[in-house]
């Protein structure tokens, strides 16, 4: 970033806030953030401008060769009001982790945090207030360049989108059905699996749209090599309770490095409840169900939070967890990180950022 100069042209046309219950990512705020790259000026021209559609050439490589990323990341109101950010920090971190994997030019990060900020103090009338709400945030880059050649763009566009969202399952916290995906993998070591990429969601649409044919609300990954190693549960990070200890699949090249994964981890450790990050096999999830060791399994994500796994089914066999009902272990996890993300709880992990703070942009217009 050449500068940390950010204009904010305001909007004269404000859009009505929404009066009907909120589906996820329908709905849009007044106002967007904006920033360029060239190799002759680096990251430059940020601004703050009413939301609108692009203009882009019809030949920008992101339309050929799929060269973006993007992350997601939260806003909630607290009981007093003010906005909240939930460890912001860890996802511009990995927006700069996904960029360096599809050869994205690195941004500050300081910066593109400040710039969120007063985007966000804009439009913070969007923040809903209603139990389960929040204002969802989703930074993403493209490749702008326009050429019909397999290389690196010399151009990019970054843009942060806000939008007031509900639930993401209209399950709510209520445990889902889980199908066990046996034919197509999500990503395999030495791909993109670990980098928040369209590619790797576009792929996984197959499988999610066969498994909701079945009356499941997502698939369960397995790794893309052998086939017997679980991964994620559709866009999350999944975890189970086996006897006193929780498991969760180790980072392995393929695997989204999660926030709230690590939030979790981080809680249950605080707690005294032994975290293990290894291997998992679903022959061994079965033989433990069998065996009655497994009480609770769930999935962990941004737009989720937390979401509990009622019946997970593989081949023939239906397992069902805690009766189909939502844990203790689950519903504590569920309840604390909330309390934390809205304000209504202490912060031991100081894991909150205030929106409303000083910050080092110098804003014009």
């Amino acid at each position: 970033m050449k500068s940390s100069l950010l204009k904010v042209y305001e909007s004269t046309q404000k859009r009505e806030l929404p009066k009907h219950e909120l589906e996820f990512g329908r709905t849009f705020t007044d106002h967007m953030f904006v920033m360029d790259f060239s190799e002759s000026e680096g990251w430059h021209d940020a601004k703050i401008v009413p939301y609108e559609p692009l203009s882009i050439d019809p030949a920008a490589m992101v339309f050929h060769y799929g060269q973006s990323v993007f992350e997601g990341l939260k806003a909630y109101l607290s009981p007093q009001g003010e906005p909240l950010l939930f460890r912001p920090e860890k996802n511009i971190a990995r927006l700069n982790k996904s960029n360096e994997r599809l050869c994205i030019p690195a941004i500050d990060e300081e910066f593109l945090l400040d710039a969120l900020k007063e985007l966000i103090q804009i439009d913070q009338n969007w923040i809903p207030s209603a139990n389960g709400t929040s204002l969802y945030i989703r930074p993403f880059i493209i490749s702008t360049e326009p050429f019909l050649g397999v290389a690196l763009s010399t151009q990019y566009k970054l843009i942060i989108i806000l939008s007031p969202v509900g639930a993401y399952y209209k399950e709510g916290i209520n445990p889902v059905k889980i199908a066990v995906e046996n034919e197509y993998v999500r990503a395999v070591r030495g791909g993109t699996g670990e980098a928040k990429t369209g590619g790797n969601y576009a792929s996984s649409l197959k499988a999610q749209e066969q498994a909701a044919n079945g009356g499941y609300a997502q698939v369960l990954w397995l790794d893309g090599v052998e086939k017997k190693y679980i991964e994620e549960v559709g866009s999350m990070n999944v975890f189970f309770k086996i006897k006193d200890e929780v498991v969760t699949p180790e980072l392995n090249g393929s695997i989204l490095n999660g926030v709230t994964r690590d939030s979790v981890i981080q809680l249950l450790e605080y707690w005294g409840v032994n975290v293990i990050e290894r291997k998992v096999t679903i022959e061994e999830i079965y033989e433990e169900y069998k065996k009655g060791n497994i009480d609770e399994v769930f999935g962990s994500g941004t737009a989720t939070v937390i979401s509990p796994v009622g019946q997970l089914d593989w081949n023939n066999y239906q397992m069902v967890f805690n009766n189909g009902e939502t844990g203790n272990l689950v519903q504590k996890v569920y309840e604390t990180l909330t309390g934390i993300q809205y304000g209504r709880l202490e912060d031991p992990f100081n894991w909150i950022e205030q929106v409303n703070v000083r910050r080092r942009v110098n804003k014009v217009g």
